[in-house]
């Protein structure tokens, strides 16, 4: 699936706050620490911390650092999201986590 950064971070932030998510998304990022995952989202109790790439996009050491750091965090949801992973992203959304 050929989709921007813009267009897939659109789609996740309107589906998000469509089922009552809480949704944090840096407006402009030099005002974020440098590496920062692009999108935050609470709702019940839950977190998620998603980085979004285009399917070719590259994820940078500082964003790794922020995402392995997130990642030992527990029950935080924490991944790098693709425009293939859009279905997964939905049913998380939907579903909320499988813990």
């Amino acid at each position: 699936m050929d989709m921007t950064e813009k267009k897939l971070s659109q789609n996740i932030v309107n589906e998000a706050r469509d089922l009552g998510w809480l949704v944090n998304r840096p407006w402009l990022s030099i005002y974020s620490p440098k590496g920062y995952p692009d999108l935050t989202m609470v709702r019940g109790g839950k977190i998620l911390f998603w980085e979004l790439k285009t399917a070719k996009g590259k994820v940078s050491a500082a964003q790794q650092e922020w995402l392995d750091a997130l990642a030992l965090v527990p029950g935080v949801d924490v991944r790098v999201v693709r425009p293939d992973d859009l279905e997964e992203a939905y049913r998380i959304l939907v579903e909320g986590l499988v813990t």
